[in-house]
């Protein structure tokens, strides 16, 4: 499979990070930020958590500041939007999102999928779409009841090493979400596995995104 480089237009990597919940990022896209991580000298990163309360804004801002351990630069913003009521919540989000876009000039948002079908996640799509109109977006994924996976197209292929050590990470951090059903090891290793399959990676495991506009 044919391989593209991102030529990031400095010698600094400035990632916009966005996500509806405390390990919503972790999931989608903690691999790929930790590959990043250590391919680039210098990553700067802003990192957006939107609805996180007491213990989940604890366990938000501990895991942040462990993942992003080696970030040049990192500025972690929790908020405390009611979680399954960001639709309703919109004007407010709005105004949020328009003040981040004076506040941070990314080379890469990093940022829910538009077809994701929990309201929180598909709206921040939809908003992360509206407010940046002239960057790069890689929409991530985040498996759940609704099986709402689609068929990605821009993949990074993750080591070993890098995708044990999301793995870890997660469980560590979230010890709120260890009950559900879902959120365990064989969950996250088994989504990178698939990916990793889809685009042959040499590791046996990647994560996916989706990818609508991009100029080559």
């Amino acid at each position: 499979m044919i391989k593209l480089q991102l030529a990031f237009p400095t010698r600094r990597v400035r990632l916009l990070c966005l996500g509806a919940h405390s390990d919503d990022l972790e999931i989608g896209c903690g691999g790929t930020v930790l590959h990043w991580l250590s391919a680039y000298r210098h990553v700067e990163v802003t990192w957006v958590v939107l609805s996180a309360v007491l213990e989940r804004a604890q366990e938000a801002k501990r895991s942040a500041r462990s993942l992003l351990g080696k970030a040049s630069h990192k500025s972690v913003l929790s908020y405390k939007f009611r979680d399954g009521h960001f639709p309703i919540e919109y004007e407010e989000l709005k105004r949020l999102f328009e003040q981040l876009k004076k506040s941070f000039d990314p080379d890469l948002i990093l940022t829910h999928r538009l077809e994701d079908r929990h309201q929180d996640h598909r709206l921040v799509g939809e908003l992360t779409w509206q407010t940046w109109r002239n960057h790069l977006i890689l929409e991530y994924e985040v498996p759940k009841f609704e099986g709402d996976l689609g068929q990605p197209n821009f993949f990074v292929q993750i080591e070993k090493a890098i995708a044990e050590r999301k793995v870890r990470h997660l469980l560590k951090h979230f010890g709120s979400q260890r009950s559900k059903d879902w959120f365990n090891a064989e969950t996250f290793r088994g989504l990178m596995r698939l990916r990793g399959v889809e685009c042959r990676s040499s590791s046996g495991l990647a994560e996916a995104y989706y990818v609508r506009k991009a100029v080559l």
